[in-house]
């Protein structure tokens, strides 16, 4: 039998790239910390080889990868490949205490990267605490030698990757975010490839600048690395045609702009058929938190796009038109129109009659503090919660306890539908609800079963968008929608022809998403909650 498990989570520049070929298949990340300046200020960040963001790995669909990685920081860190399935090898996935334990300061571990049917833009970050907001990079999979992309190759490929600072240290700002109960502060700048661009005081000079050759295309791989933000993406007076999500190819899908949630990647065309000028490249958040509250950083990120020639370039460049903060319509027009290629080169396996049917209600939830005296609404403090359970970390790794047989370390009743029903995304609800269980809690599904999980929102606390990423495996976003998900009606519109292949979705605001796949990567695997980022 293979163990699932549902864990509620505390939730490039080109230089650097490691290359892997044939006769290269070790790698080395030394974790250190280096000093780095930001918005008129330094301070040490923890990075790989000291660079932020961190080094590229290219490597070719079916390769395996041995990283070396040496912990020389302060603080227990792990890495986790983010999008890659690691079949039959779950060892060295990176969550902490759940299929390994932290690497710690001084000591050494090596990490085994099996890439399989991926082929695309993956990641890889820290998965210790907030560390991976400056520990993080690309993973560029190339198709296998003798084929080629279903797309025209482009003339020049370029990551993109967008991050947050913190003028403060990242782990300090989740520390006060886990004392006082409250969201943890905002960040103070948005990033494109490391750098906040030219809107932010002391940033002009380091802006990160791509340039282009009227005429040509050019692949933009594109990582939102941010801990929080969803983020709008657009280029001015440009169109981007998606070509692929998560290390899968997409049908092409031409846009004005995507909208990006956490730990998602994209593939997208930009083809340099605008006059010669500079543009700007551009990223700010969406959010349905009032702006005045400080929830969210409510600033925007900008990189400039110049073509190569002689001219007077516009002073400032164009800014690319984002829907409004808020537009949880416009949030969800990618995700609605996104469809896999589904051909004989790329087929679409969707299970059509799945054999394990679970429904996950996703809530942002509150405990109550003595005498009201935490900082959360009411003086409570915030949580979340699958199910109405609320993770508990263990202390030793889940994985381990499995395979070693130890007993204690936890539970494997976890609910396969809500405990309390309720009408999930009414405009009010009993306080009583907001309360969850704690647990540490798994759910056991039968090797080579076939699975359907529908991730149901609530209004609890704070109706939001909930970024959701399975750890080894892809699965098929087979349906959403708004309000409560409906096990008569709404199956019946199911995309069941060319789904798209994910490893991470956001279930929208108020609203449920509906996936599938098949079990057949036995070990202890996470189902990861990014929007809520603390625990009681």
């Amino acid at each position: 039998m293979k163990v699932f498990l549902l864990q509620i989570s505390a939730f490039l520049l080109f230089g650097g790239g490691i290359h892997c070929q044939a006769s290269t298949r070790r790698l080395t990340f030394v974790v250190k910390e280096a000093s780095y300046t930001r918005l008129c200020s330094t301070k040490n960040i923890l990075t790989v080889n000291g660079q932020f963001p961190g080094p590229t790995i290219y490597a070719k669909k079916g390769e395996t990868i041995i990283v070396d990685v040496y912990n020389r920081g302060k603080e227990n860190v792990t890495i986790h490949w983010h999008g890659v399935s690691m079949p039959r090898y779950p060892w060295t996935d990176g969550p902490e205490y759940i299929t390994q334990c932290p690497i710690q300061p001084g000591s050494k571990f090596s990490q085994k990267i099996i890439l399989s049917s991926e082929e695309g833009t993956l990641w890889w970050h820290a998965h210790s605490d907030w560390t991976r907001a400056t520990v993080h990079g690309a993973i560029i999979v190339y198709p296998k030698n003798g084929t080629k992309y279903p797309f025209p190759k482009p003339s020049a490929e370029v990551p993109i990757i967008l991050g947050q600072w913190w003028k403060s240290d990242v782990n300090a700002v989740r520390d006060e975010g886990l004392a006082t109960g409250a969201d943890p502060n905002a960040s103070d700048s948005l990033l494109i490839n490391g750098q906040p661009g030219d809107l932010y005081p002391c940033s002009k000079s380091s802006t990160f600048k791509l340039t282009v050759d009227h005429g040509k295309t050019y692949l933009l791989r594109i990582i939102n690395a941010a801990l929080q933000e969803a983020l709008f993406f657009s280029i001015a007076k440009h169109k981007m045609t998606v070509v692929g999500i998560d290390g899968s190819y997409t049908k092409p899908l031409t846009q004005d702009y995507i909208t990006i949630y956490p730990g998602q990647t994209f593939d997208v065309l930009l083809e340099a058929n605008q006059r010669l000028d500079h543009y700007y490249m551009a990223a700010k958040t969406y959010s349905i938190a009032p702006v005045a509250q400080n929830f969210y950083d409510n600033t925007t990120t900008t990189a400039i796009v110049q073509y190569r020639g002689y001219y007077t370039p516009s002073s400032p460049p164009s800014l690319p038109h984002f829907p409004a903060y808020n537009d949880t319509n416009a949030s969800v027009q990618v995700m609605a129109s996104l469809r896999s290629l589904a051909d004989a080169e790329h087929p679409s396996n969707v299970p059509l009659s799945p054999s394990t049917k679970l429904i996950y209600t996703i809530s942002v939830n509150s405990f109550l503090c003595p005498n009201n005296s935490c900082a959360g609404p009411n003086g409570t403090r915030l949580s979340a919660s699958i199910n109405n359970i609320s993770f508990q970390s263990p202390t030793i790794d889940i994985l381990q306890a499995y395979y070693y047989n130890i007993s204690g370390v936890y539970g494997d009743k976890f609910p396969s539908v809500p405990p309390l029903v309720f009408d999930f995304t009414a405009d009010y609800l009993p306080l009583e609800y907001q309360t969850p269980e704690i647990g540490t809690e798994v759910r056991v599904v039968e090797y080579n079963s076939t699975v359907e999980i529908v991730f149901q929102g609530t209004n609890l606390v704070s109706g939001t968008h909930h970024p959701m990423h399975l750890h080894g495996y892809r699965f098929y976003l087979v349906g959403w929608g708004f309000g409560n998900f409906d096990k008569n009606r709404d199956p019946l519109r199911y995309n069941l022809v060319d789904p798209p292949l994910q490893s991470t979705i956001s279930v929208p605001t108020n609203g449920w998403v509906a996936i599938r796949f098949e079990a057949s990567n036995p070990g202890m695997l996470q189902a990861l909650m990014s929007s809520i980022k603390k625990n009681p």
